[in-house]
């Protein structure tokens, strides 16, 4: 393993057990048993290992993804498992702006693959489905919901209207715009 390799693999230690605003320079050395200068060698700065972790959070989510196959549901709940197992992963490749230019096009084609497959290609339907999944993610990590709520239900339900819905933008453009 490179030595930047093992950079990225202590920032998501630390991420993952102590949240994003710990994933510093001085404590990544630390981690490292260096100096947080000799992290310069390995890596350009922090938008670098973030970069390098929203790259990594994309890759899994694709894999696990991937493996959920094309029916709507499966992949909502493949998603919820993946974000309530990888909270603090998720909310570095969710939450914040994601480093396009660093990441590359290729993990973030990779991880919407899936759902776009799920949608006959309909973008706009498959960023709905996502941001529906992701507002429903954030509130129930945030403990939003009350005690005792069916969560199973109100996931159930909000699938179940996007797939009452997909058959009638099966008849729209794949950027979701009625077709003439």
């Amino acid at each position: 393993m490179s030595r930047r390799n093992e950079v990225v693999e202590a920032a998501e230690r630390i991420l993952e057990s102590e949240g994003p605003d710990a994933v510093t320079m001085r404590r990544l050395a630390a981690e490292l048993g260096m100096r947080a200068p000799s992290l310069y060698k390995h890596v350009a700065n922090k938008a670098e290992i973030h970069a390098a972790l929203q790259r990594r959070a994309l890759e899994y989510l694709a894999g696990v993804l991937a493996g959920a196959g094309t029916d709507l549901a499966a992949l909502v709940a493949a998603y919820r498992r993946w974000a309530l197992e990888h909270p603090r992963l998720y909310e570095l490749s969710a939450r914040y702006p994601l480093d396009r230019e660093r990441v590359g096009a290729e993990a973030e084609a990779k991880a919407q693959a899936p759902l776009l497959e799920a949608t006959g290609g309909n973008v706009a339907a498959a960023r709905a489905i996502w941001g529906l999944a992701h507002g429903l993610i954030d509130l129930e990590l945030a403990g939003r919901f009350p005690a005792g709520a069916d969560l199973q239900a109100t996931w159930g339900h909000a699938i179940q209207a996007f797939a009452n819905y997909l058959p009638v933008i099966d008849r729209r453009s794949p950027d979701g715009d009625a077709q003439r």
